[in-house]
């Protein structure tokens, strides 16, 4: 048979040569195998032009040998397909892994699901049961598609269906899907400083570390949005400042009377949004006259209370004359007679008699 249908590929017509009544289908080529070219050609055609002999009849069964075998050896494999290797969802939502059987001949496969996260795979779906983070929260929709009825943050990861077909020439087949629980942002912690000095500088921070994906983050001021660079709006224009989406930091190189205001900071990502409370900042003068003359009468008082220690030193009003009793002097000795010093201060008996 393989004879005849090398023997029918090289004496199949070209399609240039076949009559214009034998017209192609649009979707094949000139690359297209003269035997499939053929065979659509005969199939489309009237059948006086293709069938017209003995021989054209033992053609056309060769051919419908070939694409029988073609098919039959494609449908012992299994394969799969997604309708989305990327899907995402909002926390607390219903999500599905989609995966589809497109071909298969064993009646009973085995279907396993894995995530797959830094630590390595884990089975979530094997021996027909839900198994590991999903238990209570998936299940299995004919023929191999998982469905998660109450996605959480955790369950953003990787995750694999494995399709195994004993009875088929290719017995195994996989695809990977990568799922996405999308977190909104919370409340933002903002720091905003209550009163800075003309000219000084600035810094207004904003965090907030549960969302996903991560956080960027806006600033308004007066409810109006602080753009990324001032010189593109007239209000801003005169600020001076740098404005961090990703890290949520607006730095004010110098303030100036018009930054004074209520501001705030707005965190968000693909799940929504979240803001903190306004807070006022002030921007006030520095008066340099009212601080000279504050160190001014400083020096003056340092220098009145030095001269009025250094006066009382002069006139002893800090020198002291009381005795105590280790000051106490012994009177000198008389002739033949001993002073003898007592415990008590002062006090003082003979040790000897007078000799007269």
């Amino acid at each position: 048979m393989l004879s005849v249908a090398m023997e029918t590929y090289r004496n199949a017509p070209s399609p240039h040569s076949l009559p214009m009544s034998l017209s192609l289908p649009p979707s094949l080529s000139p690359s297209t195998p003269k035997l499939f070219r053929l065979l659509c050609a005969c199939t489309a055609s009237q059948s006086e032009h293709c069938i017209d002999s003995k021989m054209a009849k033992t053609r056309l069964a060769c051919l419908l040998t070939l694409l029988s075998t073609h098919c039959y050896f494609s449908v012992l494999a299994v394969v799969l397909k997604t309708s989305n290797e990327a899907p995402w969802t909002d926390e607390f939502d219903r999500i599905e892994l989609s995966c589809l059987i497109e071909s298969i001949s064993t009646s009973n496969p085995r279907i396993e699901w894995k995530k797959i996260t830094n630590e390595g795979p884990s089975y979530v779906y094997f021996d027909k049961k839900i198994s590991g983070d999903l238990e209570n929260r998936a299940m299995i929709r004919e023929p191999a598609t998982l469905l998660i009825t109450n996605a959480t943050r955790s369950d953003t990861a990787k995750y694999r269906c494995e399709v195994t077909a004993a009875d088929d020439q290719r017995s195994f087949d996989e695809i990977v899907i990568d799922l996405v629980v999308r977190v909104k942002p919370v409340m933002p912690k903002c720091s905003v400083p209550k009163s800075v000095p003309f000219g000084k500088s600035a810094e207004l921070s904003c965090v907030e570390e549960e969302g996903f994906p991560k956080s960027q983050y806006q600033w308004f001021k007066n409810k109006e949005e602080v753009p990324d660079d001032h010189k593109t709006s007239l209000k801003f224009f005169n600020s001076s400042y740098t404005l961090d989406a990703d890290s949520g930091t607006l730095q004010f190189i110098a303030v100036r009377k018009e930054d004074a205001g209520e501001y705030f900071c707005r965190a968000k990502n693909d799940a929504g949004y979240a803001e903190c409370p306004p807070q006022q900042m002030e921007v006030y003068d520095i008066d340099v006259l009212g601080i000279l003359m504050g160190v001014l009468v400083v020096v003056i008082v340092l220098m009145s209370i030095t001269a009025g220690i250094c006066c009382a030193y002069k006139r002893g009003y800090f020198s002291t004359q009381k005795q105590t009793g280790n000051n106490y002097k012994v009177p000198a000795k008389g002739d033949g007679v001993d002073y003898v010093r007592t415990e008590d201060e002062g006090d003082f008996r003979h040790k000897s008699s007078f000799v007269i």
